[in-house]
C-alpha cells in the first residue's frame, strides 16, 4: 500500500505521468538519464484520491468546479477559498501521512521543496506551469505534511479553476501529486529555453539567469542575465548584463526565502562565468536530445559551483504555432496558381 503513495525519482519516468504528475515524471525521466537532479520523492495521485475519498466522499468538490462558468469570476474566487480551506484543514490519511514521513526521514537531515506536479501539467496542449504551488526551504515533517495538503488545495486556486474552466477541462479525474526535493543553496539560479521564447529560433539556446534563488525572477522582481548562444558553435552571440539590486535567499531560521540586497559592484557583473554558461549549454543540448523536442529548463548552481536541473517541461508556445497550418493544404502544385487567378483545379 505504501508503495502506491510514495515513489522516489529514480523509480520513475515520463510514463508515470498519470501517477506522479507532469513535474515528478520529468525529475525522474531526468534522474534516469543522468542529469544532476537534487534527490527526492513523489507523493501520488493515489495518496491525493485517498485524501479526497476521505475528505469529499460524495465529490462535491468536483461537481460544484464542473458547474462554474469560466467568466463568473465572483463565483469561482469564492469556490476557491472554500475549497482551499477545507482541504489544507483536513487530516491526512493514517497510511498517507507514514508513507511520506517514512520517505522523508530516509532523505536524512536538510531543508526541501514541496512542488505541485499535477496531472494535466506540462503537458503539450496545457501547461498549468505556474497555476500552482511551491514552498521553498522547509525543514521539518510537520511543515511537509501541512505543505503536501496546501499543494492539493492549489489545484483549486482561482488561477488554475478559471484556466481549467476556458479549456472546458473536465473535473472527473483530475489529480494532483506533490513532488518534495531536496533544495539547492543556490548561488544563481534561472531557466533555460532550447529555442528562443522571442522569436521562436530553433539554432539558439537562451539562458536566463540572477544571483540567489530563481524565485525572484519567477516573481519578476529581477531582470535577468541573459546569454544567447548559437546551438551549433557554442559560442555566446548576444549577452545583456541587467543590475541585478536584490535576490531571494533561504530563510534558515523561519522557512520560505528572504529578499536580501546585492552588494555594489556585483549588481552589474554578470550572474554566470563563460564557463558556466558553456555547461549549462552543454547541458541543455543533452536535455533536448533525450526528449527529442524544445524545452523549458529550470536550473540552479549551487554555493560549491554544482549545476542543479529542477525541471524540463516541454516548450508549449512556438511548438503549437508549428503544428498550426497556415493554409489548408492544396490537393495538387498547381492549385494555388489556380486560385491567385480566380481560376478552378481540376477535380
Amino acid at each position: 500500500m505504501t508503495l502506491s503513495f510514495v515513489r522516489t525519482f529514480p523509480e520513475i519516468d515520463l510514463a508515470d505521468r498519470p501517477t506522479v504528475g507532469g513535474k515528478g515524471a520529468s525529475l525522474g525521466e531526468l534522474t534516469k538519464a543522468g542529469i544532476a537532479v537534487p534527490p527526492g520523492f513523489v507523493v501520488c495521485v493515489e495518496a491525493f484520491r485517498q485524501f479526497l475519498a476521505v475528505t469529499d466522499p460524495n465529490n462535491e468538490i468536483g461537481t460544484s468546479v464542473a458547474e462554474l462558468m469560466a467568466d463568473d469570476h465572483a463565483s469561482i474566487s469564492n469556490a476557491s477559498t472554500a475549497i482551499r480551506q477545507r482541504l489544507e484543514s483536513a487530516p491526512l490519511p493514517v497510511q498517507v501521512e507514514a508513507a511520506i514521513i517514512a520517505e522523508y526521514e530516509r532523505m536524512g537531515e536538510g531543508t526541501v521543496a514541496v512542488r505541485s506536479s499535477a496531472t494535466s501539467e506540462d503537458s503539450e496542449d496545457a501547461s498549468f506551469a505556474g497555476l500552482q504551488d511551491t514552498f521553498l526551504w522547509l525543514g521539518d515533517k510537520a511543515s511537509v505534511l501541512h505543505h503536501v495538503r496546501a499543494c492539493w488545495a492549489s489545484l483549486y486556486s482561482v488561477e488554475s479553476i478559471a484556466y481549467r474552466r476556458r479549456l472546458k477541462m473536465p473535473e472527473d479525474g483530475l489529480a494532483m501529486a506533490v513532488v518534495v526535493q531536496r533544495m539547492v543553496d543556490a548561488r544563481a539560479a534561472g531557466v533555460m529555453f532550447t529555442r528562443s521564447p522571442a522569436t521562436g529560433d530553433r539554432s539558439v539556446i537562451v539562458i536566463e539567469g540572477s544571483y540567489g534563488l530563481g524565485s525572484c525572477i519567477v516573481s519578476g522582481e529581477v531582470t535577468p542575465d541573459k546569454f544567447v548562444v548559437n546551438k551549433v558553435t557554442g559560442d555566446v552571440i548576444d549577452r545583456a548584463i541587467s543590475q541585478k539590486t536584490m535576490q531571494h535567499l533561504p530563510d534558515r531560521a523561519h522557512g520560505g526565502v528572504l529578499e536580501c540586497a546585492v552588494e555594489g559592484a556585483q549588481q552589474n557583473e554578470p550572474c554566470l562565468t563563460d564557463a558556466e554558461i558553456a555547461a549549462l549549454f552543454a547541458v541543455g543540448k543533452n536535455i533536448e536530445r533525450h526528449y527529442g523536442k524544445p524545452q523549458d529548463i529550470e536550473w540552479a548552481i549551487s554555493q560549491e559551483d554544482e549545476i542543479f536541473l529542477l525541471q524540463s517541461r516541454p516548450e508549449t508556445v512556438w511548438s503549437r504555432r508549428d503544428a498550426t497550418p497556415v493554409a489548408k493544404p492544396a490537393r495538387s502544385a498547381l492549385d494555388h496558381v489556380f486560385a491567385a487567378f480566380g481560376g478552378r483545379a481540376a477535380p
